[in-house]
């Protein structure tokens, strides 16, 4: 399929992919912005496992075995049947059940909640734009000069 435009993320793809990269402290602050944490039964307790991290050489070159990361995953059963998931960065298993909880809930109807995420969403891609700025303005252009052509 050549000249097709990449799929973009569902809604719900992005907001696990934001709370994946949060850290716990954002985790907790979402959290604690609820009235209580809702009822929920843990199905699949946090478990912590790998998974291998591929590379691209110079960012869009071949794909490579980087290495392994060690995730955690958990998966909650709310009060009204819905599921929440998560995966995240680490050993930190408070962070990826209520990440998992807070999956749940932005299923249903949850808008502070969702407005939450989307300011975590943009405080991270503000990060990763100042990252890119940095690593920018050390980047080097070689070239070679041919003599006598």
């Amino acid at each position: 399929m050549s000249g097709s435009t990449p799929k973009q993320p569902s809604p719900r793809q992005q907001w696990l992919a934001t709370l994946a990269r949060a850290s716990r402290a954002e985790i907790e602050s979402l959290a604690g912005s609820l009235a209580a944490l809702p009822e929920h039964d843990v199905l699949k307790a946090p478990e912590t496992g790998t998974v291998m991290v591929e590379g691209r050489a110079g960012g869009a070159g071949r794909r490579f075995n980087l290495g392994e990361a060690t995730v955690t995953r958990c998966v909650v059963r709310l009060e009204d049947g819905t599921m929440g998931f998560s995966y995240a960065l680490g050993r930190d298993g408070r962070k990826a059940r209520l990440a998992a909880v807070i999956d749940g809930l932005l299923q249903g109807e949850a808008g502070p909640l969702r407005n939450g995420v989307a300011a975590l969403a943009s405080r991270q891609q503000a990060a990763r734009e100042l990252a890119s700025r940095k690593a920018a303005a050390t980047k080097v252009d070689f070239f070679t000069l041919v003599r006598g052509a």
